[in-house]
C-alpha cells in the first residue's frame, strides 16, 4: 500500500469517527439515554441557546423528563452547558420581548408547562400553578416546533394525546395554542386553545396512521395553517396535512393532504421575506436508498437532510443536500430546528453517528446534538 492510499484511508477513518458540524452534546449509546428534541434560540445579544431532552429506557421521559440547556457566545463554534431542568420534554425555546422561554410537556404525554429565564438559560421559573406556568393539564404531545408571532399573537401547534385510539399516531388530535404578545405568558388565562381534530381512519383516502408535530405557517393570502407530519399505513409517498386555523384561533378544519417529500418525519417550515419563499429542511429519501432498502418505510430513513424551498407551500424544489451518510441503519440527521441568520441558516440536529468506538443504537436513537450552518443559503 503506497503512502497516498494510506493517507486517504486514515483521513476517511478520522472523518467517519466524527459527526459533521459542531458537537453540542454527546451521550454514548450504551447509556440508553438518547438525545432528542433539539431547539435553538438567539438572545438579543446574539448568543445562541440550545436545548435537548433525553428519551429511551434509561431516561425519565415517562415520569419527569430531563432537558439540558447550552449556550454559545461565538456563533456556534463552541458550546457550554448551562443548566438541567426536571419536568421538560419535547419543548421549544423562544425569545419574546427579550426574555427566554421554554414551552412543552413535563413528560411523555404530559402536562404542558412554560418556564421563563431572565439570565440567558442559567436559571428558570418553576411552574406549580396555573398562574405561574401550568398551561394545560392532561395528556399532550408535540415536538419543539417554532413559536410564531402573527397578528399580535404568539402561535404554537400542539396535539392532544387522549385518543380516540390509544396507539401512537391514532391518539393524536391536532390543535393550536395562542396568546397575545403583550400578555403574561406564564398565566394560563393568557392562552387560547383551539378545538382539536382527532384521528379519522378515512383521512388521506384511508391511508392514514396519524398526524403530529404541526407547523404554524401563514400563507401569502394571510390564511393561517397548521401543517403536520403524516404517518401513512400503506403508501411510500410522503405527504403533509394542511389544517386551516380560524381567524380567532379557536377552530380547525382539514383542507387536505398534499405530496411532501420528507413529510413522514418532523420538519420545520419558515417564510423568508427576502426571497419571498418558504424554506424547510427535510429527511428526503433519494432513489438510491429506496432501491437499497425496498422494504423499509420512508419514515425510518433519516440519513439524508435536504434544503427545499417553495413559493406557495404546495410545490417544493430541492435546493441542496445539506448532510448525507451512506449508512441508513445507524446514522441520521433528524428533528432539525433552524433559523435564518442574515445570509445563512443555522440549525441543530439530533444526530445518530458512529463515535469512534460504537454506532448509535440505531438511526433514530441519537447519541449527538450537533450545530450546523448553511452559508449563503439563497
Amino acid at each position: 500500500m503506497n503512502k497516498l492510499v494510506l493517507l486517504i484511508l486514515l483521513s476517511y477513518c478520522a472523518f467517519a469517527q466524527t459527526p459533521p458540524g459542531t458537537i453540542v452534546a454527546y451521550e454514548p449509546a450504551s447509556a440508553e439515554r438518547y438525545i432528542g428534541s433539539p431547539s435553538l434560540a438567539t438572545l438579543p445579544n446574539g448568543d445562541y441557546v440550545a436545548s435537548h431532552d433525553f428519551f429511551g429506557p434509561k431516561s425519565s421521559e415517562w415520569q419527569q423528563a430531563t432537558t439540558r440547556i447550552y449556550s454559545s457566545n461565538d456563533k456556534g463554534r463552541t458550546w457550554r452547558f448551562l443548566s438541567e431542568i426536571q419536568g421538560a420534554f419535547w419543548s421549544s425555546l423562544f425569545v419574546q420581548r427579550g426574555e427566554l422561554y421554554l414551552l412543552g410537556p413535563d413528560r411523555h404525554h404530559g402536562t404542558v408547562l412554560i418556564r421563563k429565564s431572565i439570565d440567558g438559560g442559567r436559571t428558570w421559573t418553576s411552574p406549580t400553578r396555573k398562574d405561574n406556568g401550568v398551561l394545560l393539564t392532561g395528556e399532550f404531545h408535540c415536538a419543539p416546533m417554532p413559536v410564531v408571532e402573527h397578528n399580535g399573537r404568539l402561535w404554537r401547534p400542539m396535539e392532544t394525546a387522549h385518543g380516540p385510539i390509544l396507539q401512537w399516531g391514532k391518539r393524536y388530535g391536532a390543535m393550536v395554542m395562542s396568546a397575545p404578545v403583550d400578555a403574561d405568558l406564564l398565566d394560563s388565562k393568557s392562552w387560547t386553545t383551539s378545538t382539536s381534530l382527532l384521528y379519522d381512519s378515512t383521512y388521506n383516502n384511508g391511508d392514514f396512521n396519524g398526524w403530529l408535530e404541526g407547523n404554524f405557517v401563514v400563507g401569502k393570502g394571510g390564511e393561517m395553517w397548521n401543517i403536520l407530519r403524516v404517518a401513512n399505513q400503506k403508501s411510500i409517498d410522503e405527504k403533509a396535512a394542511f389544517v386551516r386555523i380560524s381567524e380567532d384561533g379557536k377552530r380547525l378544519s382539514l383542507d387536505g393532504f398534499y405530496p411532501f417529500e420528507g413529510g413522514s418525519k418532523k420538519f420545520v417550515i419558515r417564510y423568508d421575506s427576502v426571497s419571498g419563499k418558504y424554506w424547510t429542511l427535510v429527511n428526503a429519501v433519494p432513489e438510491k436508498y429506496r432501491k437499497q432498502f425496498p422494504q423499509r418505510s420512508p419514515s425510518s430513513m433519516r440519513n439524508v437532510l435536504v434544503l427545499r424551498s417553495s413559493s406557495d407551500l404546495k410545490t417544493w424544489q430541492d435546493e441542496k443536500v445539506v448532510l448525507e451518510h451512506p449508512d441508513v441503519l445507524f446514522h441520521g440527521f433528524q428533528y432539525v430546528d433552524w433559523h435564518f441568520e442574515g445570509e445563512d441558516i443555522v440549525f441543530l440536529s439530533r444526530t445518530a453517528h458512529f463515535d469512534g468506538k460504537e454506532n448509535a443504537h440505531n438511526n433514530h436513537d441519537a447519541n449527538y446534538l450537533t450545530f450546523h450552518r448553511i452559508p449563503h443559503f439563497r
